[in-house]
């Protein structure tokens, strides 16, 4: 074998060492859901206190013969920053754990609770999915979900009620984690200025609609989607829910709002949706779609992680994409419209404001 030089060998070792990790990164994210499946947040967060080893592992729903291999999973927690460590200063020789912020958010019955989340992206028809990604692109079918499952993701969730109620729940997660930073930006942009109504397309359960009417009261809004998502919902007085298929038809307004809902999917899918959206609002009208603008005005690399790796979930789940600007201009030039703005927030999401 070529003997390398001492500066080659450092940067092949440098190299093999992020190749290793990036493709073992799957068993922090494994170690997590396993740690959900335990129960062991939420019994740490019922302790109170920072919590002893001893007691954790006494605590758990496990074999016997597992009990040693705790404190390797929970080193793997810490590491990650899901858990801090104390040391016992009655027994040097105990350590105790507290949930840090982002395990406080693994706990079941937090608010914002993103359990579900580990469960729902973790669930094996999701991960068999990325599983099949390089046969799907030698194949013709719409995506590596479809390939694996042999349907639709949206065929699947209705006929896995279980699988829709945690997808109906992590939209609704990230709805309310980020309509807060949306809305600010809403109001300082006045992006709601003479208008009189508002439908919210593929707007679930209306967590995001009951907010801009909290707002701005003079708007009467509408909660638009899918029959069996909206059935039984009680509106308010400038709330209402109506049933239908976007693809169909969707109730006339002053504006549309539509939030992660196109980059679900494919672009000729997203012209047909947007030329319904034009034949629902009058010339004076416009298309509000809060969604992910790629490249667009950030250097925070979380935020562009997050773009990146959603980009893969919506190919993985529906052969669909996040989009650049350029790609997002040529979406709505080919829907009819003529014009358009794009404000970047201080979250994930821009919101674009399309015009007849």
């Amino acid at each position: 074998m070529e003997s390398l030089s001492e500066e080659h060998a450092k940067k092949m070792q440098q190299a093999f060492v992020h190749a290793s990790n990036h493709c073992l990164r799957f068993m922090n994210t494994m170690t997590v859901r396993c740690a959900i499946d335990l129960n062991i947040p939420d019994i740490i967060h019922k302790y109170g206190q920072p919590m002893p080893l001893s007691q954790l592992v006494a605590s758990l729903p496990i074999h016997p013969s597992k009990t040693s291999f705790i404190y390797r999973l929970m080193r793997i927690l810490a590491h990650d920053g899901f858990v801090s460590l104390h040391k016992d200063i009655e027994n040097e020789q105990e350590v105790r754990y507290e949930l840090t912020d982002s395990g406080k958010l693994i706990v079941t019955d937090h608010p914002l609770s993103f359990a579900f989340g580990y469960k729902f992206l973790l669930d094996p028809s999701l991960i068999q999915s990325c599983c099949q990604l390089s046969t799907w692109f030698t194949k013709e079918d719409p995506s590596p979900f479809h390939t694996a499952n042999g349907m639709s993701f949206w065929d699947y969730t209705e006929r896995e009620p279980k699988m829709n109620d945690m997808f109906n729940y992590v939209l609704k997660l990230k709805n309310q984690l980020h309509s807060n930073v949306v809305i600010e930006k809403f109001m300082s942009e006045q992006v709601f200025k003479g208008l009189e109504s508002l439908v919210d397309v593929g707007g679930g359960t209306g967590t995001f609609t009951m907010e801009i009417a909290k707002l701005v009261p003079q708007l009467k809004c509408t909660v638009f989607d899918l029959p069996r998502v909206v059935a039984n919902l009680q509106g308010t007085q400038n709330v209402k829910y109506v049933g239908g298929d976007m693809f169909e038809a969707i109730p006339s307004a002053d504006s549309i709002l539509m939030m992660n809902i196109l980059h679900d999917w494919n672009d000729e899918d997203c012209v047909k949706i947007l030329k319904k959206c034009k034949e629902a609002i009058p010339i004076y009208g416009k298309v509000i779609i809060i969604d992910a603008v790629l490249e667009k005005e950030t250097e925070n690399e979380n935020i562009i992680d997050q773009q990146l790796w959603f980009d893969m979930e919506m190919m993985v789940l529906y052969g669909a994409k996040e989009r650049n600007e350029k790609e997002w201009a040529n979406l709505i030039s080919s829907s009819g419209f003529h014009n358009y703005k794009i404000t970047p927030t201080s979250g994930l999401f821009s919101i674009i404001e399309v015009y007849p």
